[in-house]
């Protein structure tokens, strides 16, 4: 025997609860705020290889590393870094979040030591004055 809700198209209660999950796994746009950066890393912490071919473990703790990092979202107020660019930050000051499976970093744009970019002008010294 069949619900007569089913059979004339009128959504069940239970329709309606897998209809608002559905909608909770919908991609949902994002914006960055204030002075707010996403960046994907390049690597993770573990294991480097020189450009000679050196292994260097992830145990070797030499002295504090900054880290490259592609930039994925800029917030309204960053001034001097956009989509696409490479920066240099320090890892052991990051926020990560989780989108999609995919880990992110979020930086403020003040925490930033270098970026790296075609589009920068030759002698451009990227400092605030």
């Amino acid at each position: 025997m069949t619900n007569s809700a089913e059979t004339d198209g009128t959504p069940t209660e239970e329709s309606n609860a897998g209809a608002s999950v559905a909608r909770r796994s919908e991609k949902v746009p994002v914006r960055m705020l204030s002075d707010r950066i996403l960046v994907s890393t390049d690597k993770g912490p573990g294991e480097r290889r020189t450009n000679s071919g050196i292994l260097i473990p992830a145990t070797a703790q030499l002295a504090k590393r900054l880290a490259w990092a592609e930039v994925r979202a800029v917030g309204p107020n960053v001034r001097a870094v956009e989509e696409g660019d490479h920066v240099l930050y320090n890892p052991e000051e990051t926020y990560e979040v989780e989108v999609r499976g995919d880990t992110f970093v979020i930086l403020r744009e003040r925490d930033l030591h270098a970026v790296a970019a075609e589009r920068l002008e030759e002698g451009h010294t990227g400092l605030y004055l």
